[in-house]
């Protein structure tokens, strides 16, 4: 697979995080290896959100149409406050 280069400046608090993360003191051994990591987990969080979402809207769409409430945007939004609250 051929290797392409991506050239990003980062400059202030996003440097001094990255100094913090690589080399002797960091995790990582320099800023290619920390930033493949982000991506990946970028990428696994993405996933599973979507798996989350599909798991919970997937039920609605096999449930039989007596299942189904009607509600109206201040019922959902007076059941989210309570929720949080």
């Amino acid at each position: 697979m051929a290797s392409d280069n991506v050239n990003v400046r980062i400059t202030g608090e996003l440097r001094k995080h990255l100094l913090q993360q690589t080399g002797d003191h960091g995790l990582y051994e320099n800023s290619s290896e920390y930033i493949r990591d982000l991506i990946r987990k970028d990428i696994t969080s993405r996933k599973e959100a979507w798996n989350w979402l599909r798991n919970e809207l997937e039920p609605a769409l096999y449930a039989d149409e007596s299942e189904y409430q009607q509600v109206s945007a201040a019922d959902v939004i007076a059941r989210n406050k309570k929720k949080v609250a």
